[in-house]
């Protein structure tokens, strides 16, 4: 079962990385979706429509953070048996993790279009912005079933080695958003809306594309009779991944959603400027976490394989890869800091390029610790421990929110207690990876 991106064999970093560039460059482009809908609004539109595009980010990060869990824990499963070789529990394990993650979906879809008016409430929309963020998000919300099956797909193919697929369709949909962008929100003057309808629309595009290749091309998914049911102990192991993963993914962007509220009361200029830092600051250490993605199904498959020593070795190139890269972008956007907010911010909004500017020189000037972070993610989910994902999630993202609350209290510091949370927060989470690797992996 040996494919053309296998994890199991030849050099660790060659590996790592052949197979995490496609994952990289698929989701930055991912990114493009929402940062495609915020340069058209914010320029085109103004200052409130990227504060409430912005908001309505967060939010859709949330939701949709459960079902990619969701989907990155069964792909540890998948790649765990594909790397042992075992194809029945694979095909079975398929199916278990299918049914499953649609029925979250279908629950979470349901109730994000219930409960959309407490949710916007929760997270201190101001009035100047509300009916603009609520007219967004309610039309983002029906595209979270979209966003379900690209993932699912996504984390199967990726599971057997194959991360250029995903990618191709997420460049197409890509494309199909950007243009549909333009097309709605400036010949056709359909505001917020359409942007949001451009988003569904591609996301649309790249679940059933991803879908219909997926049952045609790879004949791993194509199921017999005797892998259609439910077996206790496959259910038992889909949940024990999955769900830890999802509630680590969960409370990890929950935490982000509190900070969007906080940040929320500090007004418009204050919103608009986080909103456009924060895009810039997903697209800088987004590859690390990719990567940290694919050091998990690289750790999963050894681990079915038993391959015990090609696993620290693995650990040993990830450190050196994830430290060379997040020091490169850091320099860069630091250096960049100001060009780089006029994509977003037009050049006369002073305050909110200020802000912008405060916010980027403090977290990118730490990189390297978010960056450690994600690969201690990967690595304990592809060893079958996410439990300790969780306790790290809830050290870096509880800190960071009691700080931030905290020390933006003080009128000395303010807002910028804010921005120097995050870095703080990613610290104290590695010193206790650092120590958890030491305790369950070097024993083995």
């Amino acid at each position: 079962m040996k494919a053309a991106n296998d994890l199991l064999y030849g050099n660790e970093t060659k590996a790592m990385l052949s197979f995490a560039i496609p994952m990289v460059i698929g989701n930055l482009f991912q990114q493009l979706y929402n940062v495609a809908d915020s340069i058209i609004v914010g320029r085109f539109i103004g200052p409130n429509a990227l504060a409430a595009v912005g908001s309505s980010f967060t939010v859709m990060v949330f939701l949709t953070s459960i079902i990619l869990g969701l989907c990155m824990g069964s792909g540890a499963v998948f790649s765990f048996f594909y790397g042992a070789g075992e194809t029945d529990h694979l095909k079975n394990s398929l199916f278990t993790s299918f049914c499953f993650i649609g029925i979250i979906s279908l629950i979470i879809n349901i109730c994000a279009l219930v409960f959309i008016d407490e949710i916007l409430t929760f997270i201190h929309i101001p009035t100047e912005v509300l009916a603009d963020t609520k007219a967004y998000i309610q039309i983002i919300f029906y595209g979270i079933i979209f966003t379900s099956i690209y993932n699912y797909f996504a984390a199967v193919m990726r599971s057997m080695g194959n991360s250029v697929i995903p990618l191709v369709f997420l460049i197409i949909s890509t494309v199909i958003n950007i243009v549909l962008d333009i097309i709605f929100v400036v010949p056709l003057d359909m505001g917020v809306e359409g942007a949001a309808y451009a988003t569904i629309i591609a996301q649309c595009f790249s679940a059933v594309g991803i879908a219909v290749y997926s049952f045609a091309k790879v004949p791993q998914i194509r199921l017999q009779r005797k892998h259609i049911y439910f077996d206790g102990n496959m259910i038992k192991k889909i949940a024990n991944y999955s769900v830890l993963s999802s509630i680590q993914q969960s409370i990890m962007n929950f935490g982000i959603l509190m900070i969007q509220g906080l940040v929320n009361s500090f007004g418009v200029s204050v919103m608009a400027a986080f909103a456009a830092a924060v895009k810039i600051d997903n697209f800088a250490y987004m590859p690390v976490q990719d990567f940290g993605n694919a050091f998990s199904t690289f750790i999963a498959q050894n681990k079915g394989a038993e391959k015990n020593e090609r696993i620290r070795k693995g650990i040993g190139s990830a450190v050196k890869i994830i430290t060379i890269y997040c020091v490169v972008i850091s320099i860069l956007v630091l250096v960049f800091a100001k060009p780089l907010l006029y994509i977003f911010i037009d050049a006369k909004e002073i305050e909110i390029l200020r802000i912008g500017r405060q916010y980027l020189f403090i977290v990118a000037s730490f990189y390297c610790l978010i960056g450690y972070l994600f690969m201690f993610y990967g690595l304990f989910r592809g060893i079958g421990k996410s439990g300790v994902s969780i306790v790290l999630t809830v050290v870096s993202l509880g800190t960071r929110v009691i700080l931030a609350y905290t020390l933006s209290a003080v009128s000395s510091i303010g807002i910028a207690g804010i921005w120097w949370a995050i870095p703080i927060g990613w610290g104290l989470a590695d010193i206790i990876g650092i120590v958890k690797v030491r305790s369950l992996l070097w024993r083995q």
